[in-house]
């Protein structure tokens, strides 16, 4: 579904004043505010991408000139988040897990961690890491070997508790149930409490013998490796969670390992969602009668034609030299921004020809 025109969205002209912007935008996010009655979360949004590239000049210009494309819409608009709801490359995805607790969870800690029921298999804990990355091996993406130290499922018992021959057994004390009744004697008088049985910490079954690795506790702490595939196009503050590579517990799942993603900044290139931002300077000769460049890109470097009349701060863009997409293979642009340089020193020859020049300059205004 194409992009509608960033004019059109907030309901101005072409030629509106910063001043006429914002105060439409105002009007359309008090309007559709998703916290209002009868407000809509998508136009607001849409309004809210809009005003981000209309109210700054630069990003303004390269709209004007490129259209979406100039200001890296394509990677989820400008304040989006391009990583929301991709879960993708095996068991990695970009999303975050608030955990399995709730208010049972909570009351559950006030009585003695048990709110009725057996509790069921306890989640290994969640594992959080941070790795840097070079621009290029974020745009490009890369295999990374991260190592831990970390509780990991014992290889004798394979996490069960249990010597191998052995089975689980009932637990005795609580009779399976994974809880135990408690008398308390409170100021409103004695009330019945039930908390987790402490024998089989609330599971219902205890090894008919411990295994004799790791004592009972089905997991070891090892150094281990996991390969991160980092995919291309990835930013800087993103989070890539591998489900179940945390740590092992016993008789339940692995947590999650959330790789926290921070990208080194570049000396000459700068990113906009998937548009990579670079200046190139040319000589006040060069810009009058045209020429032609190099310009580095993440590519290598690529031959660029400058106009004759060229003025500074004008943008030219190479298509497909930018950062790719998530979900396809379009890659966006390389914009290059042309900065004129007025020489600061002449020689006298140099200045006779200018003179001379500028006088003819003037001649032509007036004949």
């Amino acid at each position: 579904m194409s992009k509608r025109d960033y004019y059109e969205v907030l309901g101005v002209s072409k030629d509106a004043s910063a001043d006429e912007i914002k105060k439409a935008f105002r009007k359309l996010a008090v309007k559709y505010h998703p916290d209002k009655d009868g407000g809509d979360e998508t136009k607001f949004k849409e309004a809210n991408e809009a005003y981000e590239v209309l109210k700054d000049a630069q990003k303004r210009q390269r709209y004007d000139q490129f259209g979406h494309a100039g200001v890296g819409g394509s990677s989820g608009g400008p304040g989006g988040n391009p990583f929301e709801g991709f879960n993708g490359f095996g068991n990695q995805g970009f999303e975050f897990n608030f955990g399995d607790g709730g208010l049972g969870d909570i009351f559950g800690q006030f009585f003695g961690g048990a709110s009725g029921g057996q509790r069921g298999p306890v989640r290994g804990r969640d594992v959080e890491t941070q790795i840097q990355l070079s621009f290029e091996d974020a745009v490009f993406g890369i295999e990374r070997d991260l190592s831990f130290e970390m509780e990991d499922e014992c290889p004798h018992c394979h996490g069960t508790t249990v010597e191998p021959g052995h089975e689980l057994k009932t637990c005795p004390t609580c009779q399976g149930a994974g809880q135990q009744t408690r008398i308390m004697n409170t100021m409103f008088g004695a009330i019945q409490q039930a908390v987790t049985c402490e024998t089989c910490k609330g599971r219902g079954k205890v090894p008919e013998k411990v295994c004799t690795v790791c004592k009972g506790r089905g997991t070891e702490r090892r150094n281990q490796t996991v390969t991160l595939k980092v995919p291309a196009g990835i930013d800087d503050g993103a989070t890539i969670r591998l489900k179940e590579r945390g740590e092992a517990t016993a008789n339940g799942p692995k947590g999650d390992l959330y790789v926290h993603i921070r990208v080194k900044a570049h000396k000459k290139f700068t990113r906009e969602g998937d548009l990579i931002l670079s200046e190139q300077h040319v000589g006040m000769v060069e810009a009058a009668l045209g020429t032609e460049i190099e310009v580095e890109t993440v590519d290598g470097k690529v031959r660029m034609k400058v106009p004759a009349g060229t003025q500074s701060g004008t943008d030219f863009k190479l298509s497909g030299h930018g950062v790719p997409h998530l979900r396809s293979d379009r890659r966006g642009s390389h914009i290059v921004q042309i900065i004129v340089d007025t020489p600061t020193k002449l020689s006298k020859k140099q200045r006779e020809l200018l003179e001379s020049f500028g006088g003819a300059k003037k001649r032509s205004l007036f004949t």
